[in-house]
C-alpha cells in the first residue's frame, strides 16, 4: 500500500467520472470532490471556481498516470468548454490537476496523441491546473451511482485506447 499514488481529474459531473474509474485495474480508490476553486470547505451549495472532480487512488505498478488519462479522454468529451452533457458551467470543466512536473509533461504528451487521433474532431480544451487541494465531496455524492443504479451520468466509454 505504501507504493500507491494520487491522481486528480475533472471531466464533468464525478458521479459517471467515478463509477467508470473505479473498477479499472490498478485502481485502489476512488472519491469525488472539489478541486481548483477559491473558498475552502466548498460544498455543493458553494464551491466558485472549483471543478466536480475525482481523486484516484492507484497503483504504478498496476496502471500507469498515461493509462489514466487515456481512460480519461476515452470517457468525457474533451472539447466542450465549461460542459458535459446536460451539466453547464465551470464546475463541469475538463482539467487534469498536475502535481510535478512529470504529470504535467505525461499530460500534454497523451492531449497531443488524442488531438492527433482525430477520434475526437476539434481541439481538446482540458486545462493542466496545479493541484493545490483535494476537498471530499459530502457523503450522498461517494458512490453515487452505486446507490443510485439509475442516476444520471452523461459517460461513458466511447473509443478504445489511444495509446
Amino acid at each position: 500500500m505504501e507504493n500507491l499514488k494520487k491522481a486528480y481529474i475533472a471531466g464533468g459531473c464525478f458521479w459517471g467520472m467515478e463509477d467508470l474509474f473505479r473498477v479499472r485495474p490498478g485502481i485502489k480508490d476512488t472519491q469525488v470532490g472539489y478541486l481548483g476553486g477559491s473558498n475552502d470547505n466548498p460544498t455543493y451549495a458553494n464551491h466558485p471556481g472549483h471543478a466536480e472532480g475525482l481523486e484516484i487512488v492507484y497503483d504504478p505498478a498496476e496502471t500507469s498516470y498515461s493509462e489514466l488519462l487515456d481512460y480519461f479522454y476515452r470517457v468525457h468529451d474533451p472539447r466542450t468548454m465549461n460542459r458535459q452533457g446536460n451539466d453547464i458551467g465551470e464546475s463541469y470543466r475538463s482539467a487534469i490537476f498536475i502535481q510535478d512536473k512529470e504529470e504535467e509533461e505525461t499530460a500534454k504528451d497523451i492531449i497531443k496523441i488524442v488531438e492527433d487521433s482525430g477520434r475526437w474532431q476539434g481541439k481538446v480544451v482540458t486545462t493542466l491546473e496545479h493541484f493545490t487541494k483535494f476537498w471530499p465531496a459530502e457523503e450522498y455524492h461517494q458512490d453515487y451511482l452505486v446507490k443510485n443504479p439509475n442516476g444520471y451520468t452523461c459517460h461513458f466509454e466511447r473509443f478504445g485506447t489511444f495509446l
